[in-house]
């Protein structure tokens, strides 16, 4: 058995893995240009990227269950990725945009952001191998994901964007919100989990054609659509509770009838 071990260690990461963990790493590393264009002050490139990282987190698993490269050093490091491309890069945004002139009270609110995410992750990892998980096994997360929490703290930013509104970069405003999205993620709320979202077969044209409209107008109108976007993943919160609540009931319905 030792040998075999040392076999496997020797291997190290099978090749088929490497093509995800890749990814993963375009990731982090797009996170971190975020927050050196929001040194500059170049706001719609700080946002672009950690957008570009969001959509390179969620392709990477599913490239690692096509090729079959699951690893747990790859789970590991998506983790670490998700903590600094969605907690820390997003915090460091948010700051330098409009928390640095609450003083003494904006780098907490910042902070907390960033800290809530890596509790929020690390609840994660510690439940990865558990039996039982009973949001997962119903379809549903606890708490909003690391990358919804980065798309929902931005949205002050979005419609500072869209609108040119001096109004939605005032720090009464972004302090508040702040605190809300570190809540909504390390929460033990329900929420959706959109790979667990399966369509009905005769609605499946239709829905190619939502996410190509969507493609269009991510391009042509990015911030008008990234606020919609939001607002409507915030919408969905009370449905997603409500149906985990029906699933709580009929489960106990049938532990009763057992």
């Amino acid at each position: 058995m030792s040998d075999i071990r040392r076999d496997s260690a020797r291997r190290g990461i099978p090749l088929r893995a490497l093509v995800p963990n890749a990814v993963t790493a375009l990731a982090l590393c797009f996170g971190l240009t975020g927050m050196r264009f929001a040194i500059g002050g170049e706001w719609e490139r700080a946002l672009g990227s950690i957008i570009i990282a969001a959509v390179l987190d969620g392709i990477d698993g599913r490239i690692a269950r096509l090729l079959k490269g699951e690893t747990r050093f790859g789970a590991e490091l998506d983790s670490l990725s998700d903590v600094i491309a969605f907690g820390v890069s997003p915090a460091i945004i948010l700051y330098l945009w409009s928390l640095q002139h609450l003083p003494q009270f904006g780098w907490i609110f910042s902070l907390a952001h960033a800290v809530c995410c890596a509790l929020r992750l690390a609840r994660f990892n510690a439940n990865i191998d558990a039996v039982e998980q009973p949001h997962k096994s119903a379809g549903f997360l606890t708490g909003i994901p690391a990358p919804g929490g980065a798309a929902l703290l931005f949205l002050p930013m979005y419609l500072w964007l869209w609108t040119g509104n001096a109004l939605f970069s005032e720090t009464w405003l972004v302090a508040p919100w702040a605190a809300l999205v570190a809540f909504l993620m390390i929460s033990s709320l329900a929420t959706y989990s959109w790979s667990a979202l399966k369509p009905r077969r005769g609605i499946r044209l239709e829905v190619i054609l939502v996410v190509a409209l969507l493609g269009g107008a991510l391009i042509s109108a990015p911030w008008a659509t990234l606020t919609v976007v939001a607002i409507l993943y915030l919408a969905t919160i009370p449905f997603s509770i409500r149906g985990y609540a029906r699933v709580r009931r009929l489960r106990a319905a049938q532990q009763d009838a057992a």
